[in-house]
């Protein structure tokens, strides 16, 4: 299958992100710019949401392939640890090395080590790094590639300054909530790869089970969305996978302290969903107005013993004397 033709014909299939809809397109539209300098690039979603993947595609178009890839997780920067990991020791080239003329890939650097923030600033600032052993610095030649969840701009934790660095353009990757249409074409590029790299019965899933799943939540989005057709092609019976399969394979084990826009309401009766609706709906007004209960009622335009009474009901707490 062709996805596009002159320079991305060179992409593998695999790295390209799939989907039709004006907000991967615009993001794939994007990362082809971005593939024309070797800013650094700060890739901001929600764990599962295909970071990653977008990361791949930004390398392989901007980089020959023989240029390296180096991929790291921020918690392999433990604090004694995070001079080895980047430098190296005994001989072992440390990351920053193996990504010379190529791209180091960091995933959640959030939770790198105060430590490993530290040196790492340090030799951005200086634009040369001296690898363990050796006798002289080397230029600095790699393009950081990250990734951070949600919010983590105002995070306490983490040095302002790298951040500055390692964020020289912010790229925001959408959960997949907010392009449910692509979920039929991720469902058949999915049992595809599967089939393909893994050797699975080949499956295909009807149109009532492919628009239950286009109003799914997927709070745990693309990884979500793939261990979902692996399981189905593993369980499902027949070569079409139902509704049925579907309903018997989903999970609503999503705690309720999560968004509403998590919630799967489909999976539960409807007074149950109603009750859903209204304690994530409340929870989260009640948190926009500081917890007083006043405002909430005036925002919501409840009348005020009513709403103690909802509140209580549906086991919202709050502050009773708060206006």
């Amino acid at each position: 299958q062709k996805r596009g033709q002159g320079r991305r014909t060179l992409v593998p299939t695999m790295v390209m992100p799939v989907g039709k809809s004006e907000a991967i397109r615009q993001l794939r539209e994007r990362i082809e710019k971005l593939a024309r300098d070797k800013s650094n690039v700060l890739f901001i979603g929600e764990p599962g949401s295909g970071r990653e993947t977008f990361a791949r595609y930004l390398r392989a178009l901007g980089h020959s392939a023989e240029a390296s890839f180096v991929y790291v997780m921020g918690s392999e920067f433990t604090e004694p640890d995070a001079t080895r990991v980047l430098l190296g020791h005994d001989g072992e080239p440390g990351v920053l090395a193996r990504a010379q003329s190529g791209v180091l890939f960091i995933n959640e650097i959030a939770e790198m080590s105060p430590a490993a923030q530290q040196v790492l600033l340090g030799i951005l600032e200086k634009g040369a790094f001296r690898p363990a052993g050796g006798a002289m610095e080397i230029p600095l030649d790699v393009r950081i590639i990250a990734t951070a969840p949600p919010g983590f701009e105002r995070s306490k934790d983490f040095r302002q300054e790298l951040l500055t660095h390692l964020s020289g353009v912010v790229v925001r990757v959408p959960p997949l909530r907010q392009y449910a249409e692509d979920v039929p074409e991720l469902l058949r590029y999915y049992v595809e790869l599967l089939v393909d790299s893994e050797n699975l019965p080949f499956r295909r899933f009807n149109v009532a089970a492919q628009n239950r799943l286009r109003h799914y939540p997927w709070p745990g989005n693309i990884r979500e969305l793939r261990n979902f057709v692996r399981t189905s092609l593993l369980i499902a019976a027949g070569e079409e996978i139902t509704l049925e399969d579907v309903e018997s394979l989903l999970h609503s084990d999503v705690p309720d302290t999560e968004p509403l826009v998590k919630q799967d309401l489909l999976a539960m009766p409807l007074r149950e969903a109603r009750e859903q609706f209204e304690r994530a709906y409340l929870k989260q007004q009640l948190q926009l107005c500081g917890g007083r209960v006043g405002q909430l009622a005036r925002r919501i335009g409840m009348e005020r013993t009513h709403l103690y009474r909802k509140l209580r009901s549906l086991g919202v707490e709050f502050r009773a004397n708060e206006e």
